[in-house]
């Protein structure tokens, strides 16, 4: 099924925008910039708006879920908003207990350790999305040229939060799991990915111009294991986009030794990391992938000449790809300066 006729992409709002361009290999007069979590967290007009709100609940707010979405594209000038939301919203919205704990992240009432536990998770009923389509169309009828990027957690990141029960550094209960009973693992990284997919095509439907799989946590698994007892899920969530010509991206925290096989499941662009600079992820998948990335989120309280001189050097190594959209090797931290983003934009469109 091809995207609907008012689609950005179809009625050429956003097909020429220099992110799509990029995304799809190409090389855009200025090179786009864009930010992880450049929605919220660091913007005061975002916690003045949150004051009294649940992080959940902001997100299932279309109104407020769009306006936190436009802020940083209105401040910023970067070239894509990335829609407001928080990976965990399609686990709520399938009917499974967890909420958002200020300072830990989120946290699952009932932690799902069996399979019996697997076997009782809820399927995702389509109109509960309805919320998450509003908000987009909202937010796309403001952007006009300005593409939005959809955004999904990947099955593995989401697996990790409902095995773990919350946040955790290495993975070790989900990972068990993973071994120990590898049916039980499959059936779960099923039900994620289903509800990555129907996430993402929800947002596509309503407007997004390109999506993002977002695999937080999958730095903690070998690329054995990646690409025997993950990867497939991964295709599975994008494959929910079939017959939808919408650029697809892939990012991983701590990915490095897993590019090529992230890139594989159906991404067209491979979000990179701090850890490895650009012209070496652009060796280790062949030269033909356009890449996003990968300024270190540690320099944006440094003072500016270091920073200046880190993101050139980001944009040199990525001259080497296809095409590079300019980005985080991860999310903005919340006490960055707003005027230092602002002012990265600036720098990366004089480049």
């Amino acid at each position: 099924m091809p995207l609907p006729e008012q689609h950005p992409l179809v009625d050429g709002r956003t097909a020429s925008a220099p992110l799509i361009r990029a995304y799809r290999g190409d090389r855009p007069e200025r090179t786009p910039v864009w930010f992880m979590r450049q929605a919220g967290r660091s913007l005061p007009e975002y916690r003045e708006l949150r004051v009294g709100t649940a992080m959940l609940d902001a997100c299932l707010n279309p109104e407020l879920a769009s306006e936190i979405t436009l802020q940083p594209v209105r401040r910023h000038d970067v070239d894509a908003a990335i829609f407001f939301s928080d990976i965990v919203v399609p686990v709520k919205l399938a009917g499974v207990g967890v909420e958002i704990v200020p300072g830990r992240g989120p946290v699952l009432e009932n932690p799902i350790r069996t399979a019996s536990d697997i076997m009782s998770l809820p399927p995702l009923d389509p109109e509960s999305l309805a919320p998450i389509r509003e908000a987009v169309a909202r937010t796309v009828a403001e952007l006009g040229s300005t593409p939005l990027i959809g955004f999904a957690g990947a099955p593995f990141t989401l697996a990790s939060y409902l095995v773990e029960g919350g946040p955790s550094k290495d993975q070790l209960r989900a990972r068990s799991l993973m071994y120990s009973d590898p049916h039980s693992w499959a059936t779960l990284l099923n039900w994620c990915a289903d509800l990555a997919g129907a996430f993402l095509r929800a947002q596509v439907d309503a407007g997004a111009s390109a999506v993002q799989l977002f695999d937080s946590w999958v730095g903690a698994l070998s690329a054995r294991d990646y690409v025997r007892r993950v990867a497939p899920h991964s295709k599975r969530a994008f494959d929910a986009l079939r017959g939808y010509d919408v650029p697809r991206v892939h990012f991983g925290v701590g990915g490095g030794e897993l590019l090529a096989a992230m890139r594989d499941v159906g991404a067209d662009t491979v979000g990179v990391d701090w850890r490895i600079p650009l012209d070496e992820a652009n060796r280790r998948l062949g030269g033909t992938t356009p890449l996003q990335g990968n300024i270190d989120p540690a320099l944006l309280t440094v003072p500016w000449p270091t920073l200046e001189s880190h993101v050139r050097d980001v944009v040199d190594r990525g001259r080497d790809a296809p095409a590079h959209v300019v980005n985080l090797g991860h999310g903005v931290p919340p006490e960055t300066d707003p005027d230092v983003l602002t002012r990265i934009v600036q720098l990366v469109h004089s480049l």
